[in-house]
């Protein structure tokens, strides 16, 4: 079963080894208590013997044994132990007690069974001044075995006792250790969920401990990083609606003045302007849908094994009719596969992009050309164009989204290089702007090879 509270858990860690390591300490104590009521017995038996046997002597010649009442009393312990005896001299002679009780070994002990009852048994041997051949005597003693494990069990009760005791105790102090340890995500979760937190600001949790800290860092971090995506996604939309206003709205003026025409020729001409306006909003549209994709966190990251020359000559075949129409001179030089890992769509969406760029840059009659080639362990795309160029304090502006180059007179949506851009860094690439040999605008891109 799976625990899925951090208290019970780190309690569980704590409290259950310390649970093991008590029973086995129980265990241990059971043999202690065994050996020491093993010990107080055969030191009573002992002691016992040695009483009966120093009231063993010679009355008027004859060999006489005495039982002191005291010898069999100290084993009066309260719990109805029974005590049997046997006196004999060294040649077998029976002098009291039971004929029939075994003999114990001189030392230690031994436990025997006795008309029904497990017996610890001692025997002991003492001299008797003036006895001749029947010296030494032999004094065996046997004591059934209720007081022995009383002994036992109290011992070993009172030892449990304690270990339990030390158990529960130190589970509680556990418990109040955790309690005070995890105030602070405690407070950290307060924080979080607290209705009055509207913004995405930093979050400090007063007292927090070292292993709570980076935690702390790290989910401040990710806000952060939220905030900058909400940012980015509200200037986004702002400009979005902003760049989708103008185009909207010289639809709606073609369209009023197409309805209000009755001339033929001028109803055309309307129509026509129209229909231009319209698919400059539908590729302004496509290429916002374009910029979103390429956006990290909007779509599952692919890993396709991409031929970026086939790529390449995708596009360059379907931008050949806009180059035939503007008579730009558009090759391709390539020495072979170049093979990369990314998105497949987005790539050739980022080719398309700047091959655009460069037909809607260049003078009718100008000449654009793409080349492809694997050096140094990264696949090279340069596209390069004999157009106007971008200024040097340009270059870094010119990836902003919607930013355009003052006075330029070409349309455009300022997208196309924000979206080179993203493609190129989620590929983990890069691209740089450079001049031409012979002017225009050089764009280089560097992606790692597959």
């Amino acid at each position: 079963m799976r625990i899925s509270s951090l208290r019970l858990q780190l309690l569980a860690w704590v409290v259950l080894p310390l649970a093991g390591l008590a029973t086995i300490n129980l265990w241990t104590s059971h043999r202690g208590a065994q050996a020491t009521a093993d010990l107080v017995t055969d030191r009573m038996l002992l002691g016992s013997a040695r009483a009966i046997a120093e009231q063993v002597a010679i009355v008027d010649g004859v060999l006489d044994a005495t039982v002191p009442p005291a010898a069999i009393e100290m084993f009066d312990t309260g719990d109805r132990d029974s005590v049997y005896y046997r006196v004999e001299t060294a040649g077998g002679r029976l002098l009291t007690g039971y004929p029939d009780l075994p003999e114990g070994p001189r030392q230690p002990s031994t436990e025997g069974v006795y008309r029904g009852h497990a017996l610890r048994l001692l025997t002991f041997n003492h001299a008797v001044v003036g006895a001749g051949a029947d010296s030494p005597i032999s004094v065996t003693v046997g004591v059934t075995l209720a007081g022995h494990d009383a002994m036992v069990k109290r011992l070993w009760l009172s030892a449990f006792a304690q270990q339990l005791a030390l158990v529960a105790i130190a589970g509680i102090f556990v418990l109040l250790g955790l309690r005070r340890g995890l105030a602070p995500l405690i407070r950290l979760r307060d924080a979080v969920r607290s209705p009055g937190r509207s913004k995405l600001d930093p979050i400090e949790v007063p007292g927090a401990q070292s292993e709570i800290q980076p935690l702390i860092d790290a989910l401040n971090a990710y806000m952060e990083r939220v905030r900058a995506q909400m940012a980015a996604q509200r200037r986004f939309i702002a400009n979005a609606a902003h760049q989708l206003r103008t185009p909207l709205a010289l639809l709606s003026t073609q369209a009023s003045y197409a309805l209000r025409e009755s001339a033929t020729e001028a109803r055309q001409e309307a129509l026509v302007a129209l229909q231009a306006s319209s698919g400059k909003l539908a590729r302004l549209a496509e290429q916002l849908l374009t910029l979103s994709r390429a956006e990290p966190g909007s779509r599952r990251p692919r890993a396709d094994r991409i031929d970026l020359t086939d790529a390449a000559r995708h596009v360059l075949e379907t931008q050949a009719p806009a180059a035939i129409a503007r008579r730009i001179d558009l090759g391709f030089e390539e020495a072979g596969p170049v093979p990369v890992i990314g998105d497949g769509t987005m790539l050739r969406e980022m080719i398309v992009n700047l091959v655009d760029n460069a037909l809607r840059y260049s003078a009718a009659g100008g000449s654009v050309t793409v080349k492809l080639a694997a050096t140094d362990g990264e696949a090279v795309l340069t596209v390069a164009d004999d157009g106007p160029g971008i200024p040097a304090d340009e270059r870094d502006h010119v990836f902003e989204r919607f930013y355009r180059i003052a006075g330029s007179t070409e349309e455009g949506s300022g997208l196309g290089l924000a979206i080179v851009r993203e493609v190129i860094e989620n590929a983990g690439g890069r691209v740089t702007l450079g001049d031409g040999a012979t002017g225009g605008l050089v764009v280089e891109v560097r992606l790692p090879l597959a």
